[in-house]
């Protein structure tokens, strides 16, 4: 199968979905290609604050995402021993500490409004192989694998957000800088309590960090920080004392776990690290997202880092205009934004215990 179009986004995220939206909308013949068979998975990024938010309102679609389904947080608090310790409030001209919004309730609402466009083409279970370039060097297109039939795109533009593990990225030999943090991340969820507040809570357990994210439609999502590496080991011992300490941490969610989290198995383990690229792109071709940025969990930045790129691209793109003296515009703007928020990110890690040596 053959096809061409103006630009070709490889990956179907959040960032990769609104950018396709936006181009569209400008009347740019974007075809959006995602790997997996659905719109989203368990474990992504499903955090929006105050910039994601600004952004949804922006372009029309944050009636469309709480339609579906959000949940705002009320407060930050963090729990010693078992016990409220500190609570942190939002500003009361904001009244929320960001925004829970289930993957699949954003793509749905990006997708709904971008299926409105002639100019917007999307397809699911399709696999880049292959980056196209011509005699000079320019990328000119990708090919791909949808089941057992080859497909070969032609674009003026290829866009990789396609995640952490970047196929585009690897394929156009453009290597991340990796800084690893010192802690993976085990992620779990529960169905919440009767009547559990829309809060976040954070506790400090063996000297790691366990945080509980209130979620859209009665879940809990569990973040616990065990150290890098160490998951082969830690899930030879026992689990019953390990979960010990999560219900000690948080004993209203007893029940819950002693339901739902009943071995090893009932977590997912995320490799943790951020990296960034020197460059972000090359002649026809531009990285976005973690595919160019990947950012830790701290603070829930990757998602709404993903949504500001796609921003950022979609005012420079036009017809006349997709030309890398554009890109590399793009990249100055949000590389030193995303730099400072890694340092932040790394500055929040390291403080974290802090948190808890005084009784506020």
């Amino acid at each position: 199968m053959y096809k061409e179009v103006d630009i070709s986004i490889v990956g179907g995220g959040p960032g990769g979905m609104l950018l396709a939206y936006l181009l569209a909308k400008k009347g740019i013949h974007v075809l959006l290609l995602e790997r997996t068979n659905e719109l989203a998975r368990a474990f992504r990024g499903e955090h929006i604050n105050e910039d994601g938010e600004a952004i949804l309102k922006s372009y029309g679609l944050y009636e469309a995402v709480e339609k579906r389904g959000l949940l705002k947080m009320e407060a930050v608090e963090y729990w010693q021993k078992g016990e409220k310790i500190k609570t942190i409030l939002p500003d009361a001209s904001v009244g929320h500490l960001g925004i829970h919004v289930p993957q699949a309730h954003l793509l749905e609402a990006i997708l709904e409004q971008a299926e409105a466009y002639p100019t917007f083409e999307y397809q699911l279970n399709t696999r880049v192989t292959e980056l196209l370039q011509n005699e000079e060097g320019r990328y000119i297109g990708v090919k791909a694998k949808q089941g057992d039939m080859e497909l070969t795109v032609m674009s003026h533009l290829v866009i990789g957000a396609d995640g952490r593990y970047s196929t585009v990225r690897k394929k156009a030999q453009i290597h991340p800088t990796i800084r690893k943090h010192g802690f993976d991340l085990l992620w779990a969820r529960i169905p919440a309590p009767i009547n559990y507040e829309p809060v976040i809570k954070m506790a400090l357990v063996d000297g790691m960090q366990i945080a509980l994210f209130a979620q859209t439609n009665g879940y809990v999502q569990i973040g616990w920080h065990i150290e890098e590496g160490s998951y082969g080991e830690l899930r030879k011992q026992p689990f019953e004392p390990f979960i010990t300490k999560l219900v000690e941490a948080f004993p209203d969610l007893r029940e819950a776990v002693q339901s739902h989290i009943q071995s090893w198995q009932d977590f997912v383990v995320l490799d943790v690290f951020s990296s960034q690229t020197e460059c972000w792109g090359a002649e026809g071709l531009a990285l976005m997202g973690d595919a160019a940025h990947t950012m830790t969990p701290t603070g829930a930045y990757g998602l709404n880092e993903a949504l500001k790129d796609a921003v950022a691209l979609a005012e420079l793109i036009d017809e006349q205009t997709i030309q890398r003296l554009e890109l590399l515009t793009c990249e100055r703007q949000r590389k030193d934004e995303v730099t400072k928020l890694q340092a932040l990110q790394r500055e929040k890690e390291q403080q974290f215990a802090a948190q808890f040596l005084v009784h506020v």
